[in-house]
């Protein structure tokens, strides 16, 4: 804490009496300068606070221990809103299960003064009191009706039950929010531009004598984790990988992963020198993969690897090591399989700007129907779900966030399927924070439960499965339509879920989904993971002809 210092002036008050006759004034006698002992009471400081301040900031106004009072004119101090000083950021949010993903702040701005209309119909603001008065100091008193408090350990709960909007402070954005960009920024983003974004106040001290913060948005605080689904890089992918180029797969989502701190990709395929040339046909399930195709990993930027798959040990020991092998010499670790049980069942641990990540994975498939690792033979890793229940304790209480994935059993259906639910939310109860399926061809629902996000499958990555026939003889398209969730960590903690959403071309090329194509994909699953109260109108994916591959 800075010191305070107050210098007072002294000042001498000189009384004349007025005289018909001037007296002369006489010469003073030269003597030593007396010396005063002052009696001035220094003022105390005194604290004054603009009702607009955030809570967080109280927090750091109170570790001042000053008096604080509610008449400014006693104040020595005021914490006030100001033209600069400490940069606070707001977010618009919503309840997660919301299909809007931006809005503009022109429309924003008319709902305040009274006027919804475009995405914000129907839909109230909610604020705590004291982003009300920020805010009102920003945009001017709002519309009577426009707003409603409501305190902010009740936000959340109120936004979901009434299906209502909030503004809420950065520092508050948690799991269950969903952050709608406003003008295309989002807080939660790296390419975040502070210059431009409307939600935000600045706060400062004066006088300028206490330490503030910054702002409450530090971008070296913030990381982000990106997980895939299936990655099998084999059949019809393989092969247009070799006529169209290793890296085609991922050039249009390619941005998506290299903006990730942590970009996760669930390899279920042992490269093997020995792969015979790709095959487009649908009936081998012996699978494997050229090594040179190492390199759409690292043009995409992958930073871990997970070997929980059904498919790592088909080409045998010597591929599974040699895999091993090419993953080291390229500096990404795995988890969820290794060279035997030990190490395949070891985390990753990462620190990303003080975040502290875990990654840990199994094969939950029933016993025998996949080898896993042995103490002698590498493979998957076995679910021991006691063991695993150890290792997450020692690890939250090391501070780690743990995600924790699956190979599990497959169904092609919206699930959860067989036993995912038990398997999921056990390791969910067990301390892992984000739980995610990576063994779905088709996408799978999502729940929270407790402080946990489990969706219960991403879909395929890169996978040829444009088509999927069902016993019955239907043949349908849902495993082209992918998940890929980017999940948000702040100052240690997890706080945010991102949907992104891709559709498969091409037998191997994902892209971003087109504005109605994941409107239609969101409404299905928000709907059937029991969040949206209608059944959506489905919107067919796009008709595409497809045609046996062959080389030309």
């Amino acid at each position: 804490m800075k010191k305070i210092i107050i210098v007072f002036a002294c000042i001498a008050v000189l009384a004349a009496c007025a005289s018909p006759t001037p007296a002369p004034i006489p010469v003073p006698t030269l003597s030593p300068a007396p010396t005063f002992e002052s009696t001035a009471t220094p003022t105390p400081d005194v604290l004054w606070i603009n009702p607009a301040i955030p809570a967080s900031l109280l927090d750091v106004a109170q570790s001042w221990n000053i008096p604080i009072t509610n008449n400014l004119a006693l104040a020595s101090h005021e914490l006030d809103i100001a033209i600069s000083g400490s940069l606070w950021i707001y977010a618009l949010v919503a309840p997660f299960p919301t299909l809007t993903d931006d809005v503009s702040s022109q429309d924003l701005i008319s709902a305040w003064k009274g006027d919804p209309s475009g995405l914000l119909a129907g839909h109230g603001i909610l604020l705590a009191e004291s982003t009300l008065w920020a805010f009102i100091a920003l945009w001017g008193e709002p519309a009577p009706g426009a707003v409603r408090v409501v305190s902010a350990e009740h936000l959340l709960d109120t936004a979901w039950s009434d299906s209502e909007w909030a503004i809420i402070p950065f520092e508050d954005i948690q799991p269950k929010w969903k952050v709608l960009s406003v003008d295309g920024q989002s807080p939660l983003h790296k390419n975040f531009n502070t210059e431009t974004y409307p939600l935000k106040i600045y706060f400062s001290i004066s006088p300028d004598s206490f330490s503030m913060p910054a702002t409450n948005r530090d971008p070296a605080k913030l990381a982000t984790v990106l997980l895939t689904g299936v990655t099998a890089l084999v059949r019809a992918t393989a092969l247009t990988m070799e006529m169209k180029g290793v890296t085609y797969p991922g050039s249009a989502i390619r941005d998506w992963l290299r903006d990730a701190d942590i970009a996760h990709v669930s390899n279920e395929v042992p490269f093997d020198k020995e792969c015979p040339y790709p095959n487009s046909g649908h009936r081998n399930f012996i699978l494997c993969s050229d090594p040179k195709y190492m390199g759409l990993l690292l043009d995409m930027g992958v930073d871990v690897v997970e070997l929980t798959g059904d498919h790592f040990a088909d080409r045998g020991v010597q591929a599974m090591l040699d895999t091993l092998a090419i993953y080291k010499e390229n500096n990404i670790p795995y988890y969820g399989g290794g060279a035997n049980a030990n190490e395949a069942r070891q985390p990753v641990l990462m620190d990303v700007n003080g975040n502290k990540i875990a990654f840990m994975g199994c094969n939950g498939k029933r016993a025998g129907k996949y080898p896993k690792a042995t103490d002698t033979i590498p493979g998957s890793a076995l679910c021991d779900y006691d063991f695993f229940a150890k290792q997450m304790r020692l690890l939250k209480e090391q501070g780690y966030n743990i995600i924790f994935t699956f190979q599990h059993e497959e169904c092609y259906s919206s699930g959860p399927c067989y036993t995912h639910e038990d398997a999921f939310r056990r390791v969910a109860d067990d301390g892992a924070i984000i739980v995610s399926g990576s063994q779905a061809h088709y996408p799978h629902v999502m729940e929270f439960r407790g402080d946990s996000f489990i969706h219960y499958g991403l879909g395929n990555l890169f996978f040829d499965q444009m088509t999927y026939i069902l016993p019955s003889g239907e043949v349908i398209d849902e495993t082209r339509r992918e998940f890929y969730d980017r999940h948000v960590f702040y100052d240690g903690r997890f706080i945010n879920t991102e949907l992104l959403t891709g559709i498969l071309e091409d037998y191997a090329r994902p892209r971003p989904m087109t504005p109605a194509e994941r409107e239609a994909f969101l409404s299905d699953y928000l709907y059937l993971s029991g969040w949206l109260p209608f059944s959506p109108t489905p919107i067919p994916l796009p008709t595409v002809t497809l045609t046996p591959i062959v080389l030309p």
